[in-house]
């Protein structure tokens, strides 16, 4: 049996989901203005601490359709990516709900000089 990188192995598992992620961020039932600030507080503190894995869900449409915050925290992960504060970005999976599987990225360990 060949013997894969843990990313790899992950990989080919299947999506990471809510049983993988270190800590679990729920912003089910939450409001839009509520569920960015924990997001924006979740990333800023990640600055000051060593990096970690975190599973952020949200709510699922409403029958009919509607909005969610899938987008307006898709935006927000996707700037911290662009940022270097997320290493990875991905959707959960089905079976999970509606949400984010992230890889925060942490505080940086300064070069021995």
């Amino acid at each position: 049996m060949p013997h894969f990188e843990d990313f790899y192995a992950a990989k080919l598992r299947g999506a990471l989901g809510v049983t993988d992620a270190d800590s679990v961020l729920d912003l089910r039932g939450t409001n839009r203005p509520t569920a960015e600030a924990s997001l924006k507080d979740m990333l800023e503190r990640s600055r000051f601490a060593k990096g970690k894995t975190v599973a952020i869900r949200l709510d699922a449409p409403p029958d009919g359709g509607g909005e969610t915050l899938f987008q307006p925290a898709g935006r927000l992960l996707l700037e911290a990516k662009r940022k270097g504060l997320l290493e990875r970005l991905q959707t959960l999976p089905a079976q999970d709900g509606l949400g984010f599987y992230v890889a925060l990225t942490g505080k940086q360990e300064r070069a021995a000089l």
